[in-house]
């Protein structure tokens, strides 16, 4: 970074409070011409307060913020109305660049679109709306909050490139890895109301976090081994201390003036103790004032793996009043609920078309035109098997793809390959020249190393053998994360799956049920005698109507088909 850069917003000591919690504190940094920051901390640290305080919609409670002379500033919030109410207000005359952002990020002839239609902007619409009009306003800093939020890849890579020519500063909060590799160039992390700052893109910034936390770890242990010897000092001298004031009172015999002396004697010693403690404490607390290390604090680690510790049952995923339609005649499913929690494994379940694929692309984060709430846990970390197997390198080996190198990784991988069927001789050979089941296995690898807490399989069986089906199931069972799967196997959906996702009725209800239990409902003895005393008395009435009835009236195809109806269910009743 250049120091001769023109500081475009200066901090200086900023403080921000609410309701006695203190969000930030003493927060100092520069905001340079050409810099590429990424805000960077959990929920609930501040990130936002800070953006609306360097914006001036927040005021700080001490420390200010210096902006420069006529500096013009694009804002993006998490919530993108106010945006795309802008972009209503300008739409009534045309401007030429603002089009052509719109048409850049692919929302086709945005010039003709009337109020009604901004009345019905997806979520990923709105967000390119408001990145056009921000764009379009030529600012000098950008400050954008979760810009790729309801972003599809399209509009991530329109967003990079745009950000890697843009002249002036870029200042963005955002929990998007990718992006932040691909945009930022310094990272700033926002963690109990302080900030860190590191050089570097998000991939950066966990390696040099890691030696950070490595080298206070090792300091704090080397500091509270120094705190314990002098403590223990401290307590050594505190027990001579002790012992030398009872010796000052105690009555011994001989001459009162020997004993005078010795009392005199002790009482000088403890007094001398005391004062060491004294010394020693004082000495202990500058140290401490003005060198103290914390102790760093424990990683949060998500270890969905092949580790259960206490998530189950937690809900990770949510739906609250889903809906999606492409047109007014091509309603998927709608009014629909249902949520999710770890470790659970749930099939979906419905017809051709129905929408089992556009809902997975709307967990994945891949399909933004749906209304409704999908609320998805922190962090969370989905994996995705399709049924494309052609996307893997062919001239790489499966080893190569994996690309572990450690020698416990290593040996994991080519366990998993080959409990999931993929023999020593086939993982040492070109991509290209393994079958489509076999891909789906090395894929599969992929996924299981990694510490995923959701997989979301489709048709993961298609290629495989029944060997590697079974080998597939006893895998995914030790899999302690929650599975998502749509497969036309139910053998394997029955296995693997505890409940349902069913798509009936242009709705998606969770269903209590595995498969089988769902597909062929145990019947009840009583009812089923009521049922069929029904079914009789039904196919009785027919029989004496088909025949009085010629067979060239109209009614009698209807009738018979009826009939065949009964008939039908009544075997299934019997079974």
């Amino acid at each position: 970074m250049h120091t001769n850069q023109k500081v475009m917003l200066r901090v200086k000591g900023l403080d921000k409070s609410f309701q006695l919690r203190k969000v930030l504190e003493n927060l100092q940094f520069d905001i340079k011409m050409g810099d590429r920051i990424g805000l960077v901390g959990s929920n609930g640290s501040g990130k936002t307060t800070l953006a609306k305080l360097l914006l001036g919609k927040l005021s700080p409670d001490a420390g200010m913020i210096e902006i420069a002379d006529h500096l013009k500033i694009g804002y993006l919030s998490q919530s993108i109305e106010y945006e795309v109410n802008e972009f209503g207000q300008i739409h009534s005359y045309v401007d030429k660049d603002l089009y052509q952002y719109t048409k850049e990020l692919g929302l086709n002839k945005a010039y003709d679109w009337n109020p009604e239609r901004l009345l019905h902007l997806s979520g990923g619409e709105k967000l390119k709306l408001a990145l056009s009009n921000i764009w379009a306003s030529k600012p000098d800093l950008l400050i954008l909050d979760e810009p790729t939020n309801h972003l599809d890849f399209k509009g991530i890579n329109w967003l990079i490139a745009e950000i890697g020519s843009f002249a002036g500063a870029v200042f963005i909060i955002s929990h998007d890895r990718h992006f932040l590799d691909q945009a930022i160039t310094q990272i700033i992390e926002l963690e109990n109301s302080k900030l860190s700052f590191y050089n570097g893109n998000y991939s950066d910034y966990l390696l040099e976090k890691q030696k950070r936390i490595e080298s206070q770890r090792h300091d704090y242990n080397v500091q509270q081994r120094q705190i314990e010897k002098v403590e223990s000092q401290m307590q050594q001298l505190k027990s001579w201390s002790d012992k030398a004031h009872r010796d000052s009172t105690k009555n011994g015999s001989g001459p009162t003036k020997r004993q005078n002396g010795i009392k005199e004697y002790h009482r000088v010693k403890a007094k001398k103790r005391d004062s060491q403690i004294k010394s020693k404490m004082k000495r202990l607390e500058s140290e401490l004032t003005k060198n103290r290390i914390e102790k760093p604090a424990e990683e949060v680690t998500v270890k969905f793996q092949f580790d259960a510790s206490g998530k189950r049952g937690k809900r990770i995923i949510e739906a609250k009043n889903l809906a999606i339609e492409f047109a007014a005649d091509q309603v998927l499913f709608k009014d629909t609920q249902f949520y999710i929690n770890h470790g659970e494994r749930l099939g979906l379940l419905g017809d051709n078309g129905c929408g089992k694929t556009t809902l997975i692309k709307i967990l994945l984060g891949e399909e933004p035109r749906f209304k409704g709430e999908i609320w998805k846990s922190d962090s969370l970390q989905i994996a995705y098997l399709s049924q494309d197997v052609d996307d893997l390198p062919a001239d790489k080996t499966a080893l190569e793809v994996l690309g572990y190198t450690e020698r416990d990784c290593l040996y994991r991988a080519r366990t998993l390959l080959a409990n999931l069927g993929l023999k020593e001789q086939l993982i040492i050979k070109p991509i290209g020249t393994l079958s489509p089941g076999e891909r789906t296995r090395v894929k599969l690898t992929d996924m299981l190393m990694k510490e995923y807490d959701v997989l979301i399989l489709d048709e993961p069986t298609n290629h495989l053998d029944l060997p590697s089906r079974e080998q597939l199931e006893k895998t995914l069972s030790a899999f302690t994360g929650t599975i998502i799967t749509v497969s036309h196997d139910y053998y394997f959906l029955n296995k693997l799956c505890d409940r349902l996702l069913v798509f009936d009725g242009k709705k998606v209800k969770r269903v209590e049920k595995k498969p089988d239990e769902y597909l062929n409902p145990v019947k009840n003895p009583e009812t089923n005698e009521e049922a069929l005393l029904l079914i009789d008395n039904k196919i009785a009435v027919i029989l004496g109507q088909l025949s009085m009835m010629d067979q060239k009236d109209p009614q009698y195809p209807l009738l018979d088909r009826e009939f065949n109806l009964l008939l039908k269910q009544k075997r299934e009743l019997k079974k």
